[in-house]
């Protein structure tokens, strides 16, 4: 019988890379991965060989895993666990894609009416937040990224959050639309990222916004080295304006530090109090719950 308990691997298998993090019985992150393999890398009925090529870089240690890799795209889909819902009932879901071997973390969905709305991997990270303590009892946590989620959090249990396509949308028109040109830098919290921040978070007008970055810069008006870092802010701002519920004033925000930074920035612009978490130590706490959970 597999004591989780005693050591194992957490993976962290998202859309385009894997991370995974070997913990020993004492919690402790002891080893770990990257690679550039997300589930998107792996060709069709390759899984198996890929887990036991992970199998064999950890010593035979068991595997929990978490994200895509539990998708229709991913080893094995895995459904969903229905919101409300704690990390309890994410343990007793779980996928024994290997019994005893593998395990997959499923994941969860809201469907309320005609609202709809699906996370996979991000869940780990917001009960590994509550596991180290960083979260209050009832709060907004938001967790940046290509898909931006904003997570209601209450007495340890996630009962609601909503998907904003922040992150893809900033890279498809940065890719393919007329703004290209101009966005081609980084985004930095200066001025300008403040100034787009407070434009999208007042107006919500994302389309006409996003011209005027062109027209502003044809014209004179604007300087075309500030055009990532406003059109960034733009995003941002506009996501803050649907994700931030009227008087709340701390926000926790989980996720790359990269990503977090900027929406801290955003969140102090306007008036709120960030604290910001690194995702990789939440899921790491999160992975080691759900073991310490399932024995």
């Amino acid at each position: 019988m597999t004591r989780w308990s005693e050591g194992f691997v957490a993976v962290d298998w998202g859309t385009t890379n894997r991370r995974a993090y070997a913990i020993d019985a004492a919690g402790q992150v002891v080893d770990s991965d990257k690679a550039d393999a997300g589930v998107l890398a792996i060709a069709p009925g390759g899984f198996p060989a890929e887990v036991a090529k992970l199998r064999a870089r950890f010593g035979g240690l068991p595997l929990l895993m978490a994200g895509m890799v539990g998708s229709n795209r991913g080893w094995i889909e895995t459904p969903y666990v229905a919101c409300p819902a704690t990390l309890a009932d994410l343990a007793a879901k779980l996928c024994h894609a290997e019994p005893g071997h593998a395990a997959i973390v499923p994941g969860l969905s809201i469907l309320d009416g005609d609202r709809a709305d699906v996370m996979r991997g991000e869940e780990v990270q917001i009960f590994g937040a509550i596991a180290l303590g960083a979260v209050a009892e009832r709060t907004t946590i938001c967790h940046p990224g290509t898909h931006t989620k904003w997570i209601a959090v209450e007495r340890a249990r996630i009962t609601d959050f909503r998907t904003i396509m922040t992150g893809e949308l900033f890279a498809l028109i940065r890719a393919h639309s007329i703004l290209a040109p101009l966005l081609a830098g980084e985004a930095v919290p200066g001025a300008a990222f403040r100034a787009g921040v407070e434009r999208g978070f007042a107006t919500g007008a994302l389309g006409a916004e996003l011209f005027s970055i062109r027209a502003r810069a044809l014209l004179g008006r604007s300087e075309a080295a500030d055009a990532p870092s406003f059109a960034s802010g733009l995003l941002i701002g506009c996501d803050l304006r649907s994700g931030v519920p009227d008087g709340q004033d701390e926000v926790v925000v989980v996720g790359s530090p990269t990503l977090t930074r900027l929406y801290a920035e955003a969140l102090r612009h306007i008036g709120r109090r960030p604290r910001e978490i690194d995702g990789a130590a939440a899921f790491v706490a999160g992975m080691r719950a759900i073991a310490e959970t399932i024995g």
